[in-house]
Protein backbone atom coordinates (compact mmCIF):
# COMPACT_ATOMS: atom_id res chain seq x y z
CA UNK A 1 0.00 0.00 0.00
CA UNK A 2 2.65 2.41 0.77
CA UNK A 3 4.94 1.51 -1.89
CA UNK A 4 1.91 1.96 -4.87
CA UNK A 5 1.94 5.22 -3.12
CA UNK A 6 4.84 6.77 -3.14
CA UNK A 7 5.47 10.37 -4.44
CA UNK A 8 6.91 9.70 -7.60
CA UNK A 9 8.95 12.53 -8.70
CA UNK A 10 9.88 14.08 -12.30
CA UNK A 11 13.95 14.72 -12.70
CA UNK A 12 16.07 16.57 -14.74
CA UNK A 13 16.64 14.37 -17.31
CA UNK A 14 12.88 13.79 -17.76
CA UNK A 15 12.39 17.46 -19.25
CA UNK A 16 11.68 19.24 -22.20
CA UNK A 17 13.68 21.96 -21.13
CA UNK A 18 11.98 24.51 -23.86
CA UNK A 19 9.03 24.33 -22.53
CA UNK A 20 10.37 24.43 -18.60
CA UNK A 21 11.75 27.42 -18.76
CA UNK A 22 9.12 29.38 -21.23
CA UNK A 23 6.43 28.32 -19.08
CA UNK A 24 8.67 29.04 -15.68
CA UNK A 25 9.24 32.69 -16.11
CA UNK A 26 5.71 32.87 -15.87
CA UNK A 27 4.99 31.00 -12.98
CA UNK A 28 7.62 32.77 -11.50
CA UNK A 29 6.76 36.35 -11.80
CA UNK A 30 2.92 35.35 -11.26
CA UNK A 31 3.86 34.48 -7.63
CA UNK A 32 5.62 37.05 -6.85
CA UNK A 33 3.33 39.32 -7.94
CA UNK A 34 0.64 37.75 -5.21
CA UNK A 35 3.52 37.52 -2.20
CA UNK A 36 5.36 40.83 -2.57
CA UNK A 37 2.67 43.38 -0.59
CA UNK A 38 3.08 40.34 2.22
CA UNK A 39 6.84 40.70 1.85
CA UNK A 40 7.13 44.82 2.17
CA UNK A 41 4.75 43.88 5.24
CA UNK A 42 7.52 41.34 6.69
CA UNK A 43 10.37 43.93 5.87
CA UNK A 44 8.83 47.10 7.90
CA UNK A 45 8.34 44.93 10.63
CA UNK A 46 11.25 43.60 11.14
CA UNK A 47 12.70 47.03 10.78
CA UNK A 48 10.82 49.48 12.62
CA UNK A 49 12.07 49.55 16.78
CA UNK A 50 9.49 47.81 19.08
CA UNK A 51 6.10 48.69 17.47
CA UNK A 52 6.34 52.08 17.35
CA UNK A 53 4.38 52.29 13.58
CA UNK A 54 2.77 48.93 12.97
CA UNK A 55 1.29 46.24 15.70
CA UNK A 56 1.36 43.36 13.19
CA UNK A 57 1.08 42.17 10.11
CA UNK A 58 -3.01 43.06 9.63
CA UNK A 59 -2.17 46.64 11.38
CA UNK A 60 0.97 47.01 9.20
CA UNK A 61 -1.57 46.21 5.67
CA UNK A 62 -4.45 48.43 6.75
CA UNK A 63 -2.01 50.98 7.57
CA UNK A 64 -0.01 51.27 4.16
CA UNK A 65 -3.44 50.62 2.44
CA UNK A 66 -4.64 53.50 3.79
CA UNK A 67 -1.86 56.08 3.84
CA UNK A 68 -0.46 54.89 0.46
CA UNK A 69 -2.85 52.64 -1.54
CA UNK A 70 -2.83 49.64 -3.09
CA UNK A 71 0.91 51.46 -4.74
CA UNK A 72 2.19 51.29 -1.50
CA UNK A 73 2.09 48.05 -1.08
CA UNK A 74 4.12 47.69 -4.56
CA UNK A 75 7.12 49.70 -3.22
CA UNK A 76 9.80 48.39 -5.22
CA UNK A 77 8.31 45.77 -7.31
CA UNK A 78 9.51 46.69 -10.29
CA UNK A 79 13.17 46.19 -9.76
CA UNK A 80 12.00 43.00 -7.87
CA UNK A 81 11.04 41.82 -10.69
CA UNK A 82 14.49 41.20 -11.79
CA UNK A 83 14.97 38.90 -9.29
CA UNK A 84 13.69 36.46 -12.34
CA UNK A 85 16.77 35.86 -12.89
CA UNK A 86 17.61 34.58 -9.92
CA UNK A 87 14.80 32.21 -10.08
CA UNK A 88 15.96 30.16 -12.82
CA UNK A 89 19.33 30.42 -11.68
CA UNK A 90 17.72 28.67 -8.32
CA UNK A 91 15.86 25.87 -10.36
CA UNK A 92 18.43 25.12 -12.70
CA UNK A 93 20.54 24.76 -9.49
CA UNK A 94 18.80 22.57 -7.47
CA UNK A 95 17.69 20.15 -10.42
CA UNK A 96 21.34 19.48 -12.16
CA UNK A 97 22.87 19.21 -8.61
CA UNK A 98 20.31 16.48 -7.65
CA UNK A 99 21.31 15.08 -10.43
CA UNK A 100 24.97 15.05 -9.78
CA UNK A 101 24.43 13.95 -6.34
CA UNK A 102 22.20 10.70 -7.30
CA UNK A 103 25.45 9.66 -8.63
CA UNK A 104 26.76 8.93 -4.61
CA UNK A 105 23.32 8.81 -2.87
CA UNK A 106 19.65 7.39 -3.90
CA UNK A 107 18.85 9.28 -0.39
CA UNK A 108 15.78 11.80 -1.00
CA UNK A 109 16.51 13.73 1.94
CA UNK A 110 20.40 14.07 1.16
CA UNK A 111 19.98 14.83 -2.58
CA UNK A 112 16.88 17.47 -1.71
CA UNK A 113 19.29 19.07 1.16
CA UNK A 114 22.12 19.02 -0.82
CA UNK A 115 20.65 20.51 -3.96
CA UNK A 116 18.47 22.97 -2.10
CA UNK A 117 21.24 24.71 -0.07
CA UNK A 118 23.56 24.93 -3.32
CA UNK A 119 20.59 26.56 -5.15
CA UNK A 120 20.06 29.21 -2.61
CA UNK A 121 23.88 30.04 -2.48
CA UNK A 122 23.56 30.52 -6.48
CA UNK A 123 20.38 32.45 -6.46
CA UNK A 124 21.19 34.87 -3.63
CA UNK A 125 24.60 35.87 -5.45
CA UNK A 126 21.86 37.17 -7.54
CA UNK A 127 19.49 38.42 -5.55
CA UNK A 128 21.21 40.56 -3.10
CA UNK A 129 21.86 43.40 -4.93
CA UNK A 130 18.37 43.59 -5.95
CA UNK A 131 16.90 43.05 -2.49
CA UNK A 132 19.06 45.93 -1.23
CA UNK A 133 17.68 48.19 -3.45
CA UNK A 134 14.00 47.13 -3.03
CA UNK A 135 14.54 47.26 0.40
CA UNK A 136 15.14 50.69 0.83
CA UNK A 137 12.29 51.32 -1.42
CA UNK A 138 10.24 49.28 0.63
CA UNK A 139 10.98 51.74 3.65
CA UNK A 140 10.01 55.07 2.09
CA UNK A 141 7.82 57.25 3.91
CA UNK A 142 8.46 55.47 7.44
CA UNK A 143 9.84 58.28 8.94
CA UNK A 144 13.73 59.80 9.44
CA UNK A 145 14.51 56.82 11.62
CA UNK A 146 14.14 54.27 9.14
CA UNK A 147 16.27 53.06 6.74
CA UNK A 148 19.57 54.72 5.77
CA UNK A 149 18.56 57.58 2.62
CA UNK A 150 16.30 59.96 2.21
CA UNK A 151 14.71 59.73 -0.69
CA UNK A 152 13.42 63.12 -2.40
CA UNK A 153 9.92 63.26 -3.26
CA UNK A 154 9.42 62.74 -6.96
CA UNK A 155 6.19 63.84 -9.03
CA UNK A 156 4.96 61.68 -11.35
CA UNK A 157 4.39 57.83 -11.61
CA UNK A 158 7.80 57.73 -13.92
CA UNK A 159 9.67 59.76 -11.48
CA UNK A 160 8.90 57.77 -8.24
CA UNK A 161 9.33 54.74 -10.17
CA UNK A 162 12.58 55.29 -11.62
CA UNK A 163 13.60 58.67 -9.81
CA UNK A 164 14.23 57.09 -6.42
CA UNK A 165 15.83 53.73 -7.56
CA UNK A 166 18.33 55.97 -9.36
CA UNK A 167 18.64 57.81 -5.92
CA UNK A 168 18.98 54.48 -3.55
CA UNK A 169 21.84 53.03 -6.10
CA UNK A 170 23.61 56.51 -6.52
CA UNK A 171 23.61 56.85 -2.58
CA UNK A 172 24.82 53.06 -2.08
CA UNK A 173 27.79 53.74 -4.38
CA UNK A 174 28.72 56.95 -2.50
CA UNK A 175 28.71 55.76 0.81
CA UNK A 176 29.71 51.94 0.56
CA UNK A 177 31.07 51.62 -3.26
CA UNK A 178 30.10 48.72 -5.22
CA UNK A 179 30.28 46.17 -1.91
CA UNK A 180 27.61 48.16 -0.69
CA UNK A 181 25.11 46.50 -3.00
CA UNK A 182 26.25 42.94 -1.03
CA UNK A 183 25.54 44.05 2.25
CA UNK A 184 23.87 41.47 4.47
CA UNK A 185 25.22 38.61 1.77
CA UNK A 186 26.40 36.94 4.21
CA UNK A 187 23.44 37.30 6.65
CA UNK A 188 21.26 36.58 3.79
CA UNK A 189 23.57 33.20 3.28
CA UNK A 190 22.77 32.28 6.69
CA UNK A 191 19.27 32.83 6.16
CA UNK A 192 18.57 31.19 3.06
CA UNK A 193 20.60 28.45 2.80
CA UNK A 194 19.29 26.49 5.80
CA UNK A 195 16.07 27.54 4.89
CA UNK A 196 16.21 26.53 1.43
CA UNK A 197 18.43 22.95 2.67
CA UNK A 198 15.47 22.39 4.67
CA UNK A 199 12.79 23.17 2.74
CA UNK A 200 13.34 20.25 0.17
CA UNK A 201 13.44 17.63 2.49
CA UNK A 202 10.64 18.15 4.73
CA UNK A 203 8.53 19.02 1.75
CA UNK A 204 9.50 15.63 0.32
CA UNK A 205 9.21 14.00 3.91
CA UNK A 206 5.69 15.35 4.58
CA UNK A 207 4.65 14.70 1.19
CA UNK A 208 5.04 10.88 1.45
CA UNK A 209 4.36 10.66 5.67
CA UNK A 210 0.57 12.45 4.21
CA UNK A 211 0.46 10.19 1.07
CA UNK A 212 0.18 7.04 3.62
CA UNK A 213 -2.89 8.65 5.05
CA UNK A 214 -4.78 9.37 1.87
CA UNK A 215 -7.34 7.29 -0.10
CA UNK A 216 -5.31 5.73 -3.16
CA UNK A 217 -7.15 7.80 -5.53
CA UNK A 218 -6.35 11.16 -4.19
CA UNK A 219 -4.10 12.99 -6.85
CA UNK A 220 0.03 13.45 -5.85
CA UNK A 221 -0.91 16.88 -6.33
CA UNK A 222 -3.20 17.46 -3.46
CA UNK A 223 -1.38 15.96 -1.40
CA UNK A 224 1.97 17.95 -2.70
CA UNK A 225 -0.07 21.11 -2.03
CA UNK A 226 -0.92 20.50 1.54
CA UNK A 227 2.83 19.35 2.12
CA UNK A 228 4.35 22.45 0.72
CA UNK A 229 3.04 25.05 2.76
CA UNK A 230 4.09 22.94 5.79
CA UNK A 231 7.47 22.73 4.84
CA UNK A 232 7.50 26.46 4.40
CA UNK A 233 6.08 26.97 7.34
CA UNK A 234 8.63 24.70 9.64
CA UNK A 235 11.91 26.30 7.59
CA UNK A 236 10.62 29.67 8.57
CA UNK A 237 10.43 29.19 11.78
CA UNK A 238 13.34 27.77 12.24
CA UNK A 239 15.26 30.35 10.26
CA UNK A 240 13.46 33.52 11.16
CA UNK A 241 15.76 34.82 13.97
CA UNK A 242 18.87 34.81 10.78
CA UNK A 243 16.20 36.71 8.87
CA UNK A 244 15.03 39.48 11.10
CA UNK A 245 19.18 39.83 11.35
CA UNK A 246 19.07 40.18 7.47
CA UNK A 247 16.40 43.02 7.13
CA UNK A 248 18.87 44.99 9.81
CA UNK A 249 22.05 44.72 8.41
CA UNK A 250 20.50 45.00 5.00
CA UNK A 251 18.83 48.06 5.79
CA UNK A 252 20.44 50.07 8.38
CA UNK A 253 23.60 49.86 7.23
CA UNK A 254 25.23 47.83 9.99
CA UNK A 255 28.24 45.70 9.35
CA UNK A 256 28.23 42.81 12.03
CA UNK A 257 25.95 40.30 12.61
CA UNK A 258 26.70 39.41 15.64
CA UNK A 259 26.67 43.17 16.69
CA UNK A 260 23.08 43.27 15.00
CA UNK A 261 22.26 40.37 17.16
CA UNK A 262 23.50 41.25 20.26
CA UNK A 263 21.42 44.74 20.27
CA UNK A 264 18.44 43.16 19.22
CA UNK A 265 17.89 40.97 22.11
CA UNK A 266 19.39 44.00 24.45
CA UNK A 267 16.68 46.20 23.16
CA UNK A 268 13.67 43.75 22.58
CA UNK A 269 14.48 40.62 24.25
CA UNK A 270 13.85 36.85 22.85
CA UNK A 271 10.49 38.15 21.27
CA UNK A 272 12.63 40.02 18.82
CA UNK A 273 13.43 37.19 16.68
CA UNK A 274 10.58 36.52 16.37
CA UNK A 275 9.60 39.86 14.72
CA UNK A 276 7.57 39.23 11.28
CA UNK A 277 7.58 35.50 11.90
CA UNK A 278 3.39 35.66 11.10
CA UNK A 279 4.05 37.99 7.90
CA UNK A 280 6.60 35.69 6.80
CA UNK A 281 4.74 32.30 7.38
CA UNK A 282 1.73 33.82 5.21
CA UNK A 283 3.73 35.13 3.04
CA UNK A 284 5.54 31.87 2.59
CA UNK A 285 2.85 29.27 3.26
CA UNK A 286 0.87 30.51 0.08
CA UNK A 287 4.24 30.81 -1.72
CA UNK A 288 4.67 27.27 -1.53
CA UNK A 289 1.27 26.26 -2.03
CA UNK A 290 1.82 28.22 -5.34
CA UNK A 291 5.10 27.42 -5.85
CA UNK A 292 4.46 23.50 -5.42
CA UNK A 293 1.14 23.33 -7.64
CA UNK A 294 2.77 25.63 -10.25
CA UNK A 295 6.02 23.67 -10.28
CA UNK A 296 4.84 20.09 -10.03
CA UNK A 297 2.28 21.19 -12.71
CA UNK A 298 5.13 22.91 -14.61
CA UNK A 299 7.60 19.95 -14.54
CA UNK A 300 4.41 17.57 -15.99
CA UNK A 301 3.59 19.54 -18.65
CA UNK A 302 7.18 19.68 -19.51
CA UNK A 303 7.35 15.57 -19.03
CA UNK A 304 9.29 14.89 -22.65
CA UNK A 305 6.49 13.45 -24.57
CA UNK A 306 7.69 10.32 -24.84
CA UNK A 307 7.59 9.53 -21.01
CA UNK A 308 4.16 10.95 -20.54
CA UNK A 309 2.20 7.88 -20.63
CA UNK A 310 4.49 5.79 -17.84
CA UNK A 311 3.75 7.89 -15.50
CA UNK A 312 0.43 8.17 -12.62
CA UNK A 313 -0.68 11.03 -10.79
Amino acid sequence: MQEKRNIQIIEWEDLDKKKFYSFGVFMTLSIRLAVYPVTLIRTRLQVQRGMSLYKGTFDAFFKILGTEGVRGLYRGFLVNTFTLISGQGYITTYELVRKYVSNYSNNNAIKSFIAGGSASLVAQSIIVPIDVISQHLMMVGQGENYGRFKLSATAGKYGQTFGQTREVIVQILRVDGPRGFYRGYVASLLTYIPNSAMWWPFYHFFAEQLSKWTPSNCPHLIVQAVAGPLAAATASTITNPMDVIRARVQVEGKSSIIGTFRQLLREEGAWGMTKGLSARVISSAPTALALVVGYETLKKISLRPELVDSRQW
